[in-house]
């Protein structure tokens, strides 16, 4: 059996930058997991001293706290400001973007739509700088029942599916008065999805490497899985079933934005080791 990698995958240019911030500053805590894999999360904690928390409340003696990659609320940001610790600000340049349209947009009387899932930390933070209604959906069927006035702002959850997205705003087009529309599905997000598409167009088994409850991840799953059937989603080695490898000529191997590459290296090693063995 053949092991392929997907053409781009794992950490994106936000994670990267997030993961040194935290080695650089040791000794710290973050608001919420960093990024969503907990074991990079452990690796950061044994190794670096750097301890996650669930939420801002949980702050007592820190003297560092780490904003992670998704944002915080612009009202916590504004608590953690007036606390006198040290503000390492992890969230990534991608998430930036959408927080600062939301802001100048609903000033500017829009209402926002945001693409996205609802409980996911990045949407509550983008979503907390609006001023006007706030509508967050997954789907155009969605936005039938909601009434929105003459303008609004479409954005996007950052790690969501271009197909999906332009569905929304082909709908607000037809339907909205006065539409602005904003591209905000991060780049690597695009570049990694498409590689899969094409990687598990020719793979008899996919497997996705990733947090179980990374966004990015279970997009790349999903993609693999409508072209390979045999495509699975696993957090690290542990998780390998070697019967999915019988009587399979191709592998296919991806990796989520927030997959470290010494977690991917020890997955296709003990996929390996089933091929010699």
């Amino acid at each position: 059996m053949q092991i392929k990698l997907a053409s781009s995958y794992g950490f994106c240019f936000g994670v990267k930058r997030a993961i040194k911030q935290a080695e650089k500053t040791k000794d710290a805590a973050t608001i919420g997991p960093l990024i969503h894999n907990n074991d990079e999360i452990k690796r950061l904690k044994s190794d670096f001293n750097v301890s996650t928390l669930e939420n801002i409340s949980e702050l007592s003696n820190e003297s560092k706290a780490i904003i992670r990659t998704h944002g915080i609320t612009k009202s916590d940001l504004e608590l953690l400001k007036k606390s006198n610790r040290q503000i390492i600000d992890a969230t990534c340049p991608f998430v930036k973007k959408p927080q600062e349209i939301v802001e100048k947009m609903s000033n500017e009387g829009y209402e926002i739509v945001i693409f996205g899932d609802k409980n996911h930390p990045e949407v509550k933070s983008v979503r907390s700088y609006a001023s006007t209604n706030t509508y967050v959906v997954l789907d155009e069927e969605e936005l039938k029942d909601v009434l929105i006035k003459n303008k609004v702002v479409l954005v996007s959850q950052t790690t969501k599916k271009v197909e999906n997205f332009m569905k929304i705003a082909n709908y607000l087009i037809a339907n909205v008065k006065e539409v602005r529309i904003f591209n905000t599905i991060c780049d690597a997000t695009f570049k990694n999805q498409e590689a899969v598409r094409q990687l598990s167009k020719e793979s008899d088994v996919m497997i996705i490497i990733g947090g179980k409850s990374s966004s990015n991840t279970k997009q790349l799953y999903v993609i693999a899985k409508e072209n390979c059937n045999d495509s699975y989603l696993i957090e690290n080695e542990s998780e390998i079933d070697y019967s999915w490898f019988n009587n399979k000529t191709l592998c296919g191997i991806s990796a989520g934005a927030s997959t470290p590459n010494w977690i991917i290296e020890k997955v296709i090693e003990k996929i390996k080791k089933n091929i010699t063995n």
